[in-house]
């Protein structure tokens, strides 16, 4: 009867796979950072994953990770939000995230900069702009076409950091068929770069089945969560 992998397996094999593919597309495998994506998985296996070495975690709700923090405060990780943010939870989760991930929608900053300024840190939040590039109803972003006016609106923010662009592309069987909708998206921060005068230094772009072929198109941070933890728990 054949074994389920552990977390520390599973990370090695996918930093393997993140070197490799950096490794084809010319480029340097510490450049890309491995964001374990740790929604409805337990404090547990958060802490069994930065045992082992993973530094980045992503989380899609608010209340899931509040609920989590208190048996993980010790670590010194970064915790990103990936999943869709509420205007009106924008203030918690300014408390709680080093970074928000899926910024798509300009009063939503506005809350973010408000909450990040009262926390009195004198520090920015990172950010980065979710951009819908599927055309898919389920799923949020701004579209394509808006992303350059919140990009350049974000910049008047004082307690927020625009570090680049996020996306989740229409799931494909063949990752191959993914790639264009990466390119895109990779196009799209080269002609913000270039309208706004600074450098957006973040892509994050790829998932489980997929980051081998986002990494080819220019990813700098990969969400990977099955790959990782394996198959997420089912709600009871």
């Amino acid at each position: 009867m054949a074994t389920t992998p552990t977390i520390r397996e599973n990370f090695h094999n996918v930093r393997e796979k993140i070197e490799m593919a950096a490794l084809r597309a010319s480029r340097k495998p510490q450049e890309i950072v491995l964001i374990a994506v740790s929604k409805t998985h337990p404090a547990g296996a958060i802490r069994e994953a930065y045992d082992v070495g993973l530094r980045h975690f992503g989380e899609n709700r608010v209340q899931e990770w509040e609920g989590k923090l208190s048996a993980l405060a010790d670590l010194r990780a970064t915790w990103h939000l990936i999943g869709h943010l509420q205007s009106n939870k924008a203030a918690r989760a300014a408390k709680v995230f080093h970074s928000v991930d899926s910024v798509d929608d300009w009063s939503l900053a506005q809350r973010l900069d408000r909450a990040q300024a009262e926390k009195g840190t004198g520090e920015k939040l990172r950010v980065l702009i979710e951009v819908h590039m599927g055309g898919e109803e389920t799923k949020s972003g701004v579209s394509e076409a808006d992303s350059p006016e919140l990009a350049e609106r974000l910049l008047a923010f004082a307690h927020l950091e625009l570090a680049g662009l996020m996306c989740i592309p229409p799931f494909r069987d063949n990752p191959d068929e993914v790639r264009p909708f990466f390119e895109r998206l990779r196009k799209l921060k080269q002609q913000l770069e270039a309208r706004i005068a600074r450098p957006l230094p973040t892509l994050s772009m790829g998932m489980s089945h997929d980051f081998e072929a986002a990494i080819l198109e220019g990813s700098t941070e990969v969400r990977i969560g099955t790959a990782i933890f394996g198959t997420r728990p089912k709600n009871p």
